[in-house]
This record gives structure tokens, C-alpha cells and sequence, in this order.
């Protein structure tokens, strides 16, 4: 008899509205106007995006929406798989039960284009015609760039220059779908410019590259800002993830006891854990979610709660959030994705009220991880899903040491095909951890605006 393994719906299954953890939790501190200190309103947010965004941004309403344009094209790729790793289990002689939510599938490779493709709908329709935008190791840029072919944008992408050095097919893929990329810092902003006289071999930061992009935006009324990750309208549109799960575990006759994943900005976490989060609020069934953030760039572990900026230069309004500051440079590391100053507001609430637990990994042990899942799996883990992977590892074996055989579920959020020369790293046995600089985040903390 073949055991079950991949539990799967139809297209008729897709989610029809997002869902908003904003609703369940009290007392969420708003963004303030950096200017004023005031909270934000949805105009103050139209110079750089579309009306419905700026309310999504803002709104407590439970459900949004979705429009059907924006499931047509979800149904190329979505529902994505929940998959029992039978193998995974195996190899650890552990009793848990391990599942993967597999983003992987998607035609970038990641979960990135779940917003993406939101975001360019809402903003075509609004009657833009260019987006700007930051990425780390290039899944929301290409996403992004995928989007913007779909839809009839023009895509200009501000990659961080560490990132853009060590992927150069990320680069290649989003020209394939016909976005620009640009290695940032650049010298085609103020922004750019500043830093690279500071330091002209600054290695970039997200934080950098957002504010290249907003700049950009700003000066263009053509041209809309897109963001991956951090934001609440971003979050929301990833909790088709997670809508599904809940649906899928229902297949599968069982329920996850713990919910694991990797946390830089908060979109791939919240999207799959936000919906099982908010079961838990309204009187479901209890969670435990860990969120798997790297140990050189820990903004929930090391970091502190407060008012600071999504970006470098100070363009963005003031989010309550965990953050290491905004002018911290984090050392590089392969998860370019998780390589971010801060903690998304909704996620570090989240974490504040204690519904949310974060750990932080060192790179060795992500890549070991992520090879000991290609070796049981099949399926080679971008370097971000690796910090989920190696956290699930470890609940499984503590599983093991005490006996009891909880349900563990991660997200995989990407495969790893573009990363090979980060395996290649490893193997070779020169692959570092880098190290957590105390003094350069007290540094950048000292920084923190005065709200």
C-alpha cells in the first residue's frame, strides 16, 4: 500500500479573500507619519502606491478580497502542496510528523509571486505603468518582474549588491521576463550616491535598496513603489499559504502542534502561520509558531521593539517593529532574503504577545540542514528555507528525545536552484558564519527616531 504523501486541491479551492491578522490582534500600534508622529492615513501613502493598497496597508478588516484576475492567475500555480516528508522522518527516527507547504512550485520558484501578482493588478488598474522596487537574493524581484510581464509594467529592480555579485541568473531570469536590474548601491540615486561616498564597497542591505526604490518612485508619477515583504498588505496577500494548509490538513486527518518559518521581513512566516494564528484567537485550536531568523542578522533575538524605518534614508513612515536600525549594515550571508534591518510589525506584535517564538540559526547549520532534506526529499532548499528546514529539524529531534509525537509543519518556501554556488560553498568547506556585531547594532540603535 503507497502511504499518502502530497495532499492536494483543485483550482475551485483557491482562497477567495486574505486573510488579516491585524483583526485578532489588540492593541497593534498604527504607523506614524515620521514628520508629525501622527498615525498614517491611506492618503498619506498614495505618492508611491495605489489607492487599495494603501487601504489593504491600513485596514482591520478581517477578509479582503480577492479579485478574480488575480486567482486566474494564482490557478497556474496554486493550491501549491502539502507534503508529508515520510523521508525526512525516516532519516531522524524521530515519531513526529513532518509536513512541508511547499512554495517551490510557483514559476519563479518561491512564494514571492503571491503578492507580486497583487500588487501589479491593484496597481494597473490604478493606471501605472512602471514599478520600482528592492530585492535581496532576487525571488521578489523576479516575481515581481514575472508580474510586471503578466500585467504590461515596466519593472525596475534595485538588487543588493552582495546578493547581485553571487546570483547572477536571479539577474538573468528577471531580464527573461523583461525587468531591469540594478546592482544597489547605485549611482543612479541620492541614495546610492551617499552611501557609495561613504563607503564605495558597501556590500548593500535591503534597507539601501528600498529607499533607492521609493526615491525613484517618488520622483515619477508614472512610477508606483512594490514591496516584498515587511508590510501588512504584503503579509496579507502571502496568507493564501497558510488558508490552504488548514484546508489541507483537514486530507491529511491531522493538525499541526507547531508551525515553523524563516523570518527576515515577515511575509513567507506570516503567510503561513497567520491563518492558523488566527484559528488560535478565536478560540481554535492552539500553535506553537517559531520563527527561524538568521543568528548575523537577528532583529527579534538581539534586536529592539520600537519606532524605527523600513528603509535606509528614512522614506518610509515609522513601523513599530523589532529592528537592529535602520542604518545597520547586516554582514553578508546567502539568505539574501532574510538579510533585513527589521521584523514586520504585524510579526513582532505577534512576537510582543508571545504567540510567536523566534530562534536564531548560524548558515552552517541551514546548508546542513538543507542538504540532509535534498538527500531525504528530493527537492534542494533555497537558503532561506534551510533556516526553516534546520528549525524543524531540531523540534523532530526533540520529539525524538522526549517520546511524543507532535505534528511539525515548515514552509519551504523556495528551491534553491539559483543558490547552488552557496552549496558549492559548503562542500568546499569554506562556507562562514558570519558574526553578530553587538557594537554596530548599538550603533544603529542610537539612530532609532524619537517618537
Amino acid at each position: 500500500m503507497v502511504e499518502p504523501v502530497q495532499f492536494t486541491l483543485s483550482a475551485r479551492d483557491i482562497p477567495r479573500t486574505w486573510y488579516n491578522l491585524a483583526a485578532d490582534l489588540p492593541d497593534l500600534a498604527a504607523p506614524r507619519h515620521p514628520a508629525t508622529g501622527r498615525a498614517v492615513t491611506p492618503d498619506d501613502l498614495l505618492p508611491i502606491v495605489p489607492a487599495e493598497i494603501a487601504r489593504q496597508e491600513l485596514t482591520l478588516d478581517r477578509e479582503v478580497e480577492i479579485p478574480e484576475p488575480v486567482r486566474q492567475v494564482y490557478a497556474r500555480w496554486r493550491p501549491s502542496p502539502l507534503v508529508r516528508a515520510r523521508g525526512l522522518e525516516r532519516a531522524l527516527d524521530t515519531p513526529a510528523r513532518i509536513y512541508y507547504k511547499y512554495e517551490g512550485v510557483s514559476p519563479t520558484g518561491s512564494h514571492k509571486p503571491n503578492t507580486a501578482v497583487a500588487q501589479a493588478y491593484f496597481n494597473k488598474q490604478a493606471g501605472i505603468t512602471k514599478l520600482a522596487t528592492e530585492t535581496g537574493a532576487g525571488q521578489w524581484g523576479s516575481s515581481l518582474a514575472l508580474a510586471g510581464a503578466l500585467f504590461g509594467l515596466d519593472v525596475s529592480v534595485y538588487m543588493v549588491r552582495v546578493s547581485f555579485d553571487q546570483k547572477p541568473y536571479r539577474q538573468l531570469l528577471m531580464q527573461t521576463y523583461g525587468a531591469r536590474c540594478v546592482s544597489s548601491p547605485s549611482r543612479e540615486t541620492e541614495t546610492g550616491r551617499s552611501i557609495l561616498a561613504r563607503d564605495p564597497d558597501s556590500p548593500g542591505s535591503l534597507g539601501i535598496a528600498a529607499s533607492e526604490a521609493m526615491e525613484i518612485a517618488a520622483q515619477d508619477p508614472s512610477t508606483n513603489y512594490a514591496c516584498g515583504s515587511v508590510l501588512n498588505h504584503v503579509l496579507l496577500h502571502q496568507t493564501v499559504i497558510g488558508q490552504e494548509a488548514i484546508i489541507q490538513f483537514g486530507l491529511a486527518d491531522d493538525y499541526p502542534d507547531v508551525v515553523i518559518g524563516c523570518a527576515g521581513g515577515g511575509s513567507n512566516l506570516g503567510g503561513l502561520s497567520f491563518p492558523f494564528l488566527g484559528e488560535q484567537l478565536r478560540g481554535g485550536r492552539p500553535v506553537r509558531v517559531v520563527a527561524a531568523e538568521p543568528a548575523s542578522c537577528p532583529s527579534m533575538t538581539q534586536g529592539t521593539l520600537a519606532y524605527d524605518f523600513g528603509d535606509t534614508a528614512g522614506f518610509t513612515p515609522l513601523l513599530r517593529m523589532h529592528t537592529l536600525g535602520h542604518g545597520f549594515i547586516p554582514p553578508p550571508l546567502h539568505a539574501g532574503g532574510l538579510r533585513y534591518h527589521g521584523m514586520a510589525p504585524l510579526v513582532s506584535e505577534a512576537v510582543a504577545q508571545g504567540l510567536i517564538d523566534p530562534v536564531a540559526v548560524a548558515q552552517s547549520a541551514c546548508f546542513a540542514a538543507g542538504v540532509r532534506f535534498a538527500r531525504t526529499e528530493g527537492i534542494v532548499p533555497a537558503p532561506e528555507s534551510c533556516h526553516a528546514v534546520e528549525a524543524a529539524i531540531r523540534e523532530a529531534l526533540w520529539c525524538k528525545e522526549e517520546g511524543i509525537g507532535r505534528t511539525i509543519l515548515f514552509g519551504l518556501s523556495g528551491h534553491g536552484h539559483f543558490d547552488l554556488p552557496a552549496y558549492a560553498e559548503y562542500f568546499a568547506g569554506t562556507l562562514r558564519d558570519e558574526e553578530f556585531d553587538l557594537s554596530r547594532m548599538y550603533a544603529a540603535l542610537a539612530g532609532l527616531p524619537d517618537v
